[in-house]
Formats: structure tokens, sequence, C-alpha cells
């Protein structure tokens, strides 16, 4: 790992620079774990984390019958403002990251049995 100025790389997601040496920025990181066997967890930035599952949990309802995963996405960016979602990139591979690690910590779950997939919040 290369030791940089910080100030000048502050702003920089971790990349691969050409001798295959990692530069990395300082902002705080999240590990998203995923329920699906033998998948690497993602790490994402904390404020990213922080502002989609609030979102998240915002429109997921907990009663029996859930909702259907595939309104998430366009439910979650009506509740984030517009400065947040030019920064934040993909609404639905966030949504869809922070899901599957919120489903791994116990705190929304996919109603048993339904089809197409629903999800609740876990009372």
């Amino acid at each position: 790992m290369i030791a940089l100025h910080d100030a000048l790389y502050d702003h920089l997601s971790p990349v691969i620079i050409a001798k295959g040496e990692e530069v990395t920025s300082k902002e705080d990181k999240v590990t998203c774990e995923t329920p699906t066997p033998g998948r690497k967890p993602t790490r994402i930035a904390k404020w990213k984390y922080d502002l989609v599952r609030t979102a998240i949990l915002a429109v997921v309802p907990s009663d029996d019958q859930g909702m259907e995963f595939i309104k998430l996405p366009q439910l979650v960016e009506g509740q984030i403002s517009a400065d947040n979602l030019e920064r934040l990139g993909s609404v639905s591979w966030y949504t869809t990251t922070v899901k599957l690690d919120m489903e791994v910590r116990g705190l929304i779950e996919r109603v048993p049995g339904s089809k197409p997939q629903r999800l609740r919040i876990v009372s």
C-alpha cells in the first residue's frame, strides 16, 4: 500500500495503479454482506450506506404483506434529495447492496413464499 499526502487523495475511491499497489482514501466505509453463500462482501462509503438504509427503513412496511422488491429503488429514490442522488450513483445498485446487507443483519426480511419477492421490516 502506498502512503500519499492525505489532502491530495481524500476524494479518491480505492484504485489499482500500474504496479498493482492500492491507493486508498480516508473515507469511512461499510462492509455490506450478502446472504448468498460464496459471494464476497462489498465495501461502500458509509454516507451512502446510511443514506440508502434510512430511505429503505422509511419505505418498507412492517406488515405481513410487505412490499414488492421491484418497487424499492424508485421509492428509495423519492426519499433522497437531488444533490445526494447526483453524488450517490446508481440508486438501484446501492439499494440492492444495502438491502442485502440489511437482510443479513436481520433488519428486513423477505416475506416467505412470496413471488415476486416481497420485503418487510423485521419486528
